[in-house]
Formats: structure tokens, sequence, C-alpha cells
């Protein structure tokens, strides 16, 4: 590894390690706080469930691009998707900003069914933001295998994220009070 690639990358790293603790910390920060007099977003929902639906289908999409050797669809969908996500958390927070916490209301299996679907879609939604950062910032750096190698990991852990996101949707939104 040249001189100049590890300073790219120590570079990298350290604004990775920045973003990774700075965004579950502030919507952390956002989540707790309701704009006060907002009508509810509640609209909101739906739309940022479709979001971690696509995101899904793209990922994949992604996936079998590459396979088949199509590097920039690889490469564009992989954008898309990191666009998506972030879309999506601005309107996850906008919505909890003005909306009280919907509570599941079913009783017996499906709850904690829920709920454990719920804490693990939280849990790995936060690593998997270093996890994709540092998977995209190889491409970057040039380094293929890297990226691969990152990839292996990243790929199956966001794509559980954006398919739980569906599945609490559609748990709670029998529940929401609008």
């Amino acid at each position: 590894m040249t001189e100049e690639i590890s300073l790219k990358e120590k570079r990298f790293n350290k604004l990775i390690t920045v973003i990774s603790i700075a965004i579950p910390l502030v919507v952390a920060l956002l989540f707790g706080y309701k704009i006060p007099n907002a009508k509810p977003l509640s609209f909101l929902p739906p739309i940022y469930a479709g979001i971690n639906g696509l995101t899904a289908i793209l990922l994949i999409a992604a996936v079998v691009a590459i396979k088949n050797g199509r590097q920039l669809i690889h490469q564009r969908l992989m954008t898309t998707n990191i666009i998506l996500s972030a879309l999506f958390l601005v309107m996850y927070v906008a919505y909890h900003m003005t909306s009280e916490t919907t509570i599941f209301g079913d009783e017996g299996p499906i709850k904690f069914i829920y709920y454990f679907i719920l804490m693990t879609h939280i849990v790995l939604s936060i690593s998997v933001i270093p996890l994709v950062l540092i998977t995209y910032s190889k491409v970057y750096l040039d380094d293929f295998e890297a990226h691969r190698q990152w990839a292996k990991y990243t790929f199956p852990i966001w794509l559980y994220v954006a398919i739980t996101g569906v599945l609490v949707y559609i748990m709670i939104s029998p529940y929401y009070p609008y």
C-alpha cells in the first residue's frame, strides 16, 4: 500500500468513525425532541417503509449486477441505496419529531416476535452505518478485494435492516392513531 493511499485511508477511517458515532447520537437526540405545535407527519411511515422495500430490491439488483460484471450499474445502484438510506433517515426523524410513539397493541407470541424484529432492526441499523461506509470507501481507495470482503458482511446486514424495516411498519401500522 502506498503512502498516499494509506493517508487517504486514514482520513476515510476518521470520517467514517465520526459519521458512525454522530448519526446515531443525532438521531437519538432528535428522536426525543418534539417540535411544539407541529402537525404530525402521519403520511411519512408508509413512504419510508417503501424506501426500505426499494432499498432491499436495489441491494439485490446491485449484487446481481456485479455478479454479471456490470460494475457501473452496481456502482449506481449502491450509490442510490446510500441516498435512499439518508432520505429514509431524514423522514424517520421528521416523523418522530412531530408524532408520539406508537405502541404495538397485540399480545401473546406476536408481541415478542415484533419486539425481537424491532430490536434487531435497530441494533443492526446502527452497526450497518460504518459497514456501508467502509465498504463504499474501499472502492475509492481502489482496493476492490477489500471491498468484496467487506461487502460479504455488509450486504446481508443491510438487506436484513431494509426488509425488517418493512416488517416493522407492517406490524405496527394498525396501531397508528391516525
